[in-house]
C-alpha cells in the first residue's frame, strides 16, 4: 500500500536507466527481485513516445527499465536496508527537531523525536523529501537557512489503474505522451506487476485533469492522440481515481550557506525536488546515496560535509536543468541566458531529426534524459551534419505512429474472469 507521507505513491513511477543502474550497485540483485516480484521488464526502444516534433523512433533496442509500483519498490529496498549489518529500523518515529549533543566529549547531534526519547548521532543525513523541516531547525541553531529557488509550471495528476494483460497494446511496452507548450496536457500508460496497468493524465495550469472518472475519459479524449483513450476503453478500470498536485520544483542552495555544520548531510528531495513529470526524483536520491558511500568508504578528513555537499548538489545539476527548462517554457519564461538559449534551440534541432528517424540522435536524446550521458553528446558532429543536410535537403518523412493495438476491444465478463491477467477488483 502506498505510505500515507507519499502522496504522489500512487502515481506511476519509472526508475530512469541511471537510476535501476545506481539502486543495482547499492543494493545487488534488487533489479532481479522486482522482476521476481511482477516488475515489468521493458526497453524504452518499444515505448510508444509521442514528444514535441511526433513519434520516436519504435522498435530498436535502447535502455531497460524495470516498471514497477512505487510501494513494490519501497517494499523491497527497505527489506533490503534491514537485512543490511548495523541496521535499525524505527517503524512511527516522527522527528521533532534537531539540536546539537552537548556532551563533554563535543560531539554529534541529537535527533528529538515526538513521543520516544531523542537519538544522538554523529552523522545525520536528511531524506526526509520536499518537507524537510531542516531550513527551520537550521534556523534555529542560527545557522542560517538556505536560500531556495521554485520553478512551477502549476502541473497536476491524475492517475488510475486498470486490467489488462501485458501484451495487450501488442509489441507496444508502454505509451508515453509528453506536455508542450502549445499541448499542455499528457499521459502516460506503463504495465506493472499483478496484470496491472497504471494510468496518468497530466495537464499543466488549466490544462489539468479531474478526478472524476467523466472528467478523466474526457480529458484522456483530448488528448494529441487517441492511444491512451483507447487503451482505457479496452482496459477494465480498477479503483478510484487520485490526483496529486504537488509538483514544483525547488532546490534549497545548502552549499552556499557560509557556515555548514560537521556532522550534517541532505540528499533527495530535501535537497533538490523535481516535477515528477520526469522521473528524475528517485534516480538523483541514489546516485547521491552512491557519492555518500564512495566518500565514506575513501576515509574523511575535516571538513568532508561541506565537500560533500558541493558533490551532491552538482549531481542534481542536469536534472534541474531538464525540468526546469521544460516547465519555464510552459510558464512562458526563457532561459537565463543566450548560452542556453542557444542550446535550447539546437536541444529542439536534435529532437526534430530524431522524430524524423535518426536513430543517434535519439540515442542521444535517451542517454541525457536518463541520466547516463552528457548534454555533449547532443554536439556530435553527425549530429550537426545531418541538421545541415536537413535543412539543405530537407528531411526524410516523420517518424510513423507505433503498431499501437489495444487486443479485443470489448471482452465479455466470463473471458474476463477466466483469464489469469485479470486480478479481481479491490
Amino acid at each position: 500500500m502506498p505510505r500515507g507521507g507519499v502522496p504522489q505513491g500512487r502515481q506511476p513511477h519509472v526508475l530512469l536507466h541511471r537510476g535501476l543502474s545506481a539502486i543495482e550497485e547499492l543494493l545487488p540483485g534488487l533489479r532481479g527481485q522486482l522482476v521476481d516480484a511482477g516488475g515489468v521488464p521493458l526497453d524504452t526502444g518499444d515505448l510508444a513516445w509521442l514528444g514535441e516534433r511526433g513519434w520516436a523512433p519504435f522498435g530498436t533496442p535502447a535502455l531497460e527499465l524495470v516498471s514497477a509500483t512505487r510501494p513494490l519498490v519501497e517494499h523491497l529496498i527497505r527489506r533490503r536496508v534491514a537485512e543490511l549489518p548495523g541496521v535499525e529500523l524505527r517503524g512511527g518515529t516522527r522527528v521533532r527537531g534537531l539540536s546539537r549533543g552537548a556532551t563533554t566529549t563535543g560531539g554529534g547531534w541529537l535527533v528529538e523525536c515526538f513521543d520516544a526519547p531523542p537519538v544522538r548521532a554523529d552523522l545525520v543525513v536528511d531524506a526526509s523529501g520536499r518537507s524537510s523541516r531542516l531550513p527551520d531547525w537550521l534556523t534555529q541553531l542560527r545557522i542560517g537557512a538556505p536560500a531556495t529557488t521554485t520553478v512551477d509550471a502549476g502541473f497536476g495528476y491524475a492517475g488510475r489503474v486498470y486490467a489488462a494483460p501485458s501484451d495487450h497494446l501488442g509489441r507496444v511496452a508502454g505509451i508515453v505522451m509528453l506536455p508542450v507548450p502549445g499541448a499542455p496536457a499528457g499521459g502516460v500508460a506503463l504495465p506493472v506487476e499483478g496484470g496491472r496497468w497504471m494510468v496518468a493524465a497530466v495537464g499543466a495550469g488549466g490544462h489539468r485533469p479531474p478526478r472524476d472518472p467523466a472528467g478523466f475519459d474526457a480529458f484522456l479524449n483530448r488528448l494529441r492522440d487517441p492511444a491512451l483513450a483507447d487503451f482505457t476503453r479496452s482496459a477494465r478500470p480498477m479503483g478510484d481515481i487520485t490526483v496529486h498536485r504537488r509538483t514544483h520544483n525547488v532546490r534549497r542552495r545548502y552549499e552556499r550557506l557560509t557556515h555548514w555544520p560537521d556532522g550534517l548531510l541532505v540528499v533527495g528531495d530535501a535537497l533538490c525536488a523535481f516535477n515528477p513529470v520526469y522521473g528524475q526524483g528517485i534516480t538523483v536520491a541514489a546516485t547521491q546515496a552512491l557519492l555518500l558511500r564512495q566518500t565514506l568508504a575513501a576515509g574523511v578528513r575535516p571538513g568532508w560535509e561541506r565537500r560533500l555537499m558541493r558533490r551532491l548538489h552538482r549531481a542534481a545539476d542536469l536534472p534541474w536543468a531538464i525540468a526546469t527548462g521544460e516547465d519555464l517554457r510552459h510558464t512562458g519564461g526563457g532561459p537565463a541566458s543566450g548560452l542556453d538559449a542557444l542550446f535550447g534551440r539546437w536541444s529542439g534541432e536534435v529532437d526534430r531529426l530524431a522524430a524524423h528517424g535518426n536513430l543517434r540522435a535519439q540515442r542521444a536524446l535517451d542517454r541525457v534524459y536518463h541520466l547516463v550521458g552528457s548534454p555533449a553528446g547532443l554536439l556530435h558532429p553527425a549530429l550537426l551534419a545531418a541538421a545541415v543536410r536537413g535543412r539543405l535537403l530537407g528531411l526524410p518523412s516523420p517518424v510513423p505512429r507505433p503498431p499501437l493495438t489495444t487486443g479485443s476491444a470489448q471482452r465479455d465478463q466470463t473471458d474476463t474472469e477466466r483469464h489469469p491477467a485479470y486480478p479481481p477488483p479491490p
